[in-house]
């Protein structure tokens, strides 16, 4: 008997250990190459795709060679090859060369991101997430130099309160109030119209309005702009690490269903623990699936009001189907409750209240 224990002990250990390996081990895409020439355009995420089926873990695919430990040392024409070093994957980089005596020379702004910044370019200052009491309390834009109640580039505003001569600010219009599914208020959705920069001081200080991205108008707030509000070149992209339920606020763009490269909010911030990089899966909740009188599944759609009573309070009755993978995100701002993610990877339209998981736990059911 203690023979055959200890050899179920012995298995045991060893499942489990091989279980330990492969959640920490790069799984290579079905016919991936052994070699890649980067080319203009590329992104780091990108060319990931081509060798991992994960492509959100490319810092661990490179993690071995130093010369990629920055990914601005990356450059168009350079020739990636995989490479294995201790039954790991790797990619090793051979810098394309010029035949000519100056060899390569290659400006800073072309190496490889991690993804195309442009694509969510146009979301670094219009959208913030703040608390709606301090809003109110900013100063505000009174009116205008000229007689219209729409503002735009090179117009004098007059802002409330006295502003120091030189400081930029941001104007902003209040959005959309977030709260959770249990009422409790995350933030106020505000949105940048123009910057500008204070021209003369005094009770009521002109601004000069130095960019447009629509109309302003009396009532808007004036907003420092800050560091914090822009967003970094760079992202390290992990799982993220939080156990806490998460899931899509809203998009970015108030509309129903969202796909590659649009924007969301989550319900999680900086006081939850989410960090720029963090990398989600996302998954839609499975239906509920009742049983009716003659023993038959009935969908969600199809019930009757004694059905979608069972659903709530039964669970002889009801039962609850698998959750259905769309995609996966990255975080790239964070708010104090709320930050902002963008999808990267869609197989099925996102909507809001979609649950975000760590992506790690569920890469066998994907």
């Amino acid at each position: 008997m203690d023979t055959l224990m200890k050899r179920l002990l012995l298995l045991a250990s060893l499942i489990f250990g091989c279980t330990f390996v492969f959640a920490d081990t790069l799984t290579l895409k079905s016919g991936h190459p052994e070699s890649y020439v980067v080319k203009k355009g590329d992104t780091l995420w990108d060319i990931s795709a081509f060798f991992l089926k994960d492509p959100w873990r490319w810092p661990k695919l490179w993690g071995a060679n130093p010369q990629v430990a920055n990914p601005h040392l990356i450059y168009p024409g350079d020739r990636l090859t995989l490479v294995f070093i201790d039954g790991e994957p790797r990619l090793v980089v051979k810098p394309h060369l010029s035949k000519s005596p100056a060899g390569r020379i290659s400006p800073k702004n072309s190496a490889i991101p991690v993804i195309d910044l442009s694509l969510i370019q146009s979301y670094l200052l219009q959208n913030r997430v703040v608390d709606a009491q301090w809003f109110e309390q900013q100063p505000m834009i009174m009116g205008g130099e000229s007689e219209s109640r729409h503002h735009i580039v090179s117009d004098i505003v007059y802002v409330q309160g006295e502003l120091t001569v030189g400081d930029k600010f941001g104007v902003y219009s209040s959005g959309r109030e977030f709260s959770n599914v249990e009422g409790v208020a995350l933030g106020l959705e505000v949105v940048l119209t123009a910057s500008g920069r204070v021209v003369e001081s005094g009770p009521v200080s002109k601004v000069e309005l130095l960019s447009s991205l629509r109309e302003t108008k009396a009532g808007y707030r004036v907003l420092p702009i800050e560091d914090d509000s822009l967003m970094s070149a760079y992202f390290q992209p992990k799982a993220a690490e939080i156990t806490a339920a998460t899931t899509v606020l809203a998009s970015g763009q108030d509309i129903r269903e969202m796909g590659k490269f649009d924007v969301v909010y989550l319900d999680r911030g900086d006081s939850d623990g989410i960090e720029t990089g963090h990398v989600f899966s996302i998954f839609k909740e499975g239906d509920v699936v009742v049983i009716d009188g003659d023993g038959q599944p009935v969908q969600p759609n199809d019930r009757n009001r004694y059905e979608k009573i069972l659903a709530s309070i039964s669970t002889a009755s009801a039962t609850q189907m698998p959750d259905l993978y769309r995609g996966k995100l990255m975080v790239f701002k964070v708010f104090e409750k709320v930050s902002l993610g963008i999808i990267l990877v869609n197989e099925r339209p996102v909507r809001v209240a979609d649950k975000l998981t760590i992506p790690d736990s569920l890469i066998a059911s994907e």
